[in-house]
């Protein structure tokens, strides 16, 4: 059973035949995951913002779902103890109320997470403070219980997990997500979206100079914006006037 998204929410920006491109991080991502997987162990993922970290972590793990019990939780503000508690009383779908008090409420927490092996997915977990990570590594300490743990966040999750001596040296593998380079771009965005397939090279390392940055995120909202600029131009093909467009469309520029 899994409770990971639906691939097409994978993307921030709806982009109808966007494509998932085998990147070199995203093979080592699949490796690092099945290894952490098949080891019950903990991983960090983590890196800027559009690097394509969460959709790696969740496309590598819908491909192992079939033999996992894969649960994400996703952090958007700074969590307690009691919130981490709850949101994994939810997340593992657990019957009836929540414990009152916190000694029974960990006790259920451990017995669940005992009955098999299950997989935790902790997304933006930059939100967690130093008790919550704490929190985690307990539960995952107890010898009868079995969950492979994942943190996936910025860069600011790879400190938070660093100045945890007690965590951080029982993370299996550290995996840091970085920007394409200009010869990946090269390489990946073409196979992205059939807008680039036949684009110039240059207007592609154009873009990629002036507006994305090798940054997904930055491509992904680059390439909505330069449909639209094709639509209304009537042009087939991608050139530097079209981009010049786009680019007045995005504030980083």
């Amino acid at each position: 059973m899994s409770r990971l998204p639906p691939a097409p929410t994978d993307q921030y920006v709806s982009l109808p035949d966007t494509r998932l491109v085998t990147t070199r991080a995203l093979l080592t991502a699949r490796e690092n995951l099945t290894n952490t997987l098949n080891a019950r162990a903990m991983m960090c993922l983590y890196g800027g913002a559009g690097f394509g970290k969460t959709v790696a972590a969740t496309s590598c793990l819908r491909a192992l779902e079939a033999d996992e019990d894969i649960r994400r939780i996703t952090f958007h503000a700074r969590a307690t103890t009691r919130a981490v508690r709850h949101e994994l009383f939810a997340t593992l779908e657990l019957p009836g109320q929540p414990p009152r008090y916190a000694t029974e409420f960990d006790h259920l927490l451990k017995t669940t997470l005992a009955t098999h092996p299950r997989t935790l997915v902790l997304d933006e977990a930059q939100w967690l403070q130093s008790d919550q990570l704490e929190y985690v590594r307990y539960l995952w300490d107890d010898p009868h219980t079995q969950p492979a743990v994942i943190f996936v966040g910025g860069e600011g999750c790879y400190h938070a997990l660093r100045k945890e001596p007690m965590l951080s040296s029982r993370i299996f593998i550290w995996q840091h997500f970085t920007r394409l380079t200009p010869d990946e771009v090269l390489d990946v965005i073409p196979l992205c979206h059939p807008f680039w397939a036949d684009a110039d090279p240059d207007d592609i390392t154009f873009a990629d100079s002036r507006a994305a940055h090798g940054n997904f995120r930055n491509w992904a909202r680059l390439t909505a914006h330069t449909q639209t600029a094709l639509h209304r131009t009537g042009r087939t093909r991608i050139d530097q006037e079209v981009l010049r467009w786009a680019f007045s469309r995005l504030s980083s520029t």
